[in-house]
């Protein structure tokens, strides 16, 4: 499975980003041995994601979520965060 993600960094940015371990690269980003960008903002929280059947369908929806601003990151983050947790899918990371 792969992934697209969004962080929240410890300054109260965003990062987005993709994988296909999301555990592992949550890990990662928090033991500053992921994105150059979140190793001095730490530590990062896990406030979205999508699981995509391929590589390259992550990769296009990471550059899909980073073309938007950060009203429409937030708008997209309360949306899905607001679904899974009616539907009891949403897991804090």
């Amino acid at each position: 499975m792969n992934y697209t993600y969004i962080l929240q960094c410890s300054d109260g940015t965003y990062y987005t980003g993709w994988t296909n371990d999301l555990e592992k690269r949550l890990d990662a980003h928090n033991t500053g041995k992921g994105a150059k960008y979140t190793k001095t903002r730490r530590p990062v929280t896990l406030m979205y994601y999508e699981m995509f059947a391929t590589k390259e369908e992550a990769m296009k929806r990471e550059y899909v979520i980073k073309q938007l601003n950060r009203k429409k990151k937030t708008e997209l983050i309360e949306k899905w965060r607001g679904e899974n947790k009616k539907n009891n899918v949403l897991q804090e990371k």
